[in-house]
């Protein structure tokens, strides 16, 4: 897939104190290890994954079944404070299409996406469960987040 930006000042706070006061070669596997953790705990599916941490860049290397899987990963390392890059060379089983990406400004809701995507806000849903689960709630999104639009 490639290299994605994000904001690093914005999203998840997964890191804490020990990884960001320890000496450079344990912060950069004690952050791929909390990467790795989070991925984990949202639930999101792999078949081999690697994560690893360069200062504010991340690389993701393994293989996932689905491009949907490969990009929620991708997202939700993107979205965690303190990220600005992703290296996502994972390799995807079934390849499919990219979805597009969307990073949220102020202003804005799930709805008012979906109308510029979809030209309907009341498909909303689509993209509310394309970014499940590092969405809970359609209206708890912030900007700076980086949010995946599939094709109807």
């Amino acid at each position: 897939m490639g290299l994605f930006s994000f904001i690093k000042e914005k999203g998840a706070k997964i890191f804490g104190k020990k990884e960001e006061e320890a000496q450079v070669e344990e912060k950069k596997t004690l952050k791929a290890q909390a990467l790795l953790d989070y991925v984990k705990q949202l639930g999101l599916p792999y078949n081999s994954i690697k994560i690893s941490v360069t200062d504010d860049d991340v690389k993701i290397e393994g293989e996932v079944a689905s491009q949907q899987d490969a990009e929620k990963i991708l997202l939700a390392i993107g979205n965690v404070e303190g990220v600005d890059q992703v290296d996502n060379l994972m390799a995807v089983a079934e390849p499919a299409p990219q979805a597009q990406f969307y990073t949220v400004v102020s202003g804005d809701t799930l709805s008012k996406i979906s109308k510029q995507y979809y030209g309907d806000a009341n498909k909303y849903h689509t993209i509310f469960e394309a970014n499940r689960p590092m969405l809970d709630h359609p209206d708890k999104i912030y900007p700076g987040q980086v949010l995946r639009i599939p094709e109807m």
